[in-house]
C-alpha cells in the first residue's frame, strides 16, 4: 500500500511528515516498525543501531535538521542493508549519495553534505522525536515512498 492510499483510507490514523525530504536509497518505497535516534552532529548511535539486526525496521534519525554534518554515509548504509533494515529517515543530511543509491535500502533525508560527523558517543536511542510537524515514537509504524512519509500507531496495511 502506498502513502496516498494510506491517507485516503486511514486519514484519521496517519500522521504525515511535513518536510521536503529527498530519496537517496536504492529502494524508494519501504515500511516497518520505527526505531529512533536523536543526536546532534554525532552518528555514534546510528553506527550502533545499524550494526544490530534490523528485522525490517525503519531507523528514524532526528539530527535537528542540521545540514553541517552527514549522519549517514555509504558504509553505515551498507551495514543497515546487510543487517535487514528496511530504511533510514534522516532529519538532517547524508553523504556518499551515489553509493547509497545502489543499495537495497530506503533512505530519505533533507539533502547531502560531504563532511562526516564527530564520533563522541553522544545521542539517545529509542526516544520520542518530533520534527516535520509530527511526533514519532519507537514502535510506531512508518510507510515511505516517492510521495512522502506517513506514520501510524500500528501497521495499517
Amino acid at each position: 500500500m502506498n502513502t496516498c492510499d494510506l491517507c485516503d483510507l486511514h486519514d484519521a490514523q496517519v500522521r504525515v511528515l511535513d518536510l521536503p525530504l529527498r530519496d537517496f536509497g536504492g529502494r524508494l518505497a519501504f515500511n516497518g516498525l520505527v526505531s529512533t535516534i536523536r543526536a546532534d552532529e554525532d552518528n555514534s548511535r546510528v553506527r550502533e543501531a545499524v550494526a544490530e539486526p534490523g528485522q525490517g525496521r525503519v531507523l528514524v534519525v532526528d539530527a535537528g535538521g542540521s545540514t553541517r554534518r552527514a549522519m549517514l554515509g555509504d558504509l553505515l548504509a551498507a551495514r543497515a542493508a546487510e543487517n535487514g533494515w528496511a530504511g533510514v529517515v534522516v532529519f538532517g543530511v547524508i553523504r556518499d549519495s551515489g553509493a547509497i543509491g545502489g543499495l537495497n535500502l530506503g533512505v530519505k533525508a533533507l539533502g547531502v553534505c560531504p563532511r562526516k560527523t564527530d564520533k563522541l558517543g553522544e545521542g539517545e536511542r529509542d526516544v520520542d522525536v518530533e520534527f516535520g510537524g509530527i511526533r514519532i515514537r519507537p514502535g510506531d509504524w512508518l510507510c515511505a515512498d516517492e510521495d512522502g512519509v506517513v506514520v501510524a500507531d500500528t501497521d495499517l496495511r
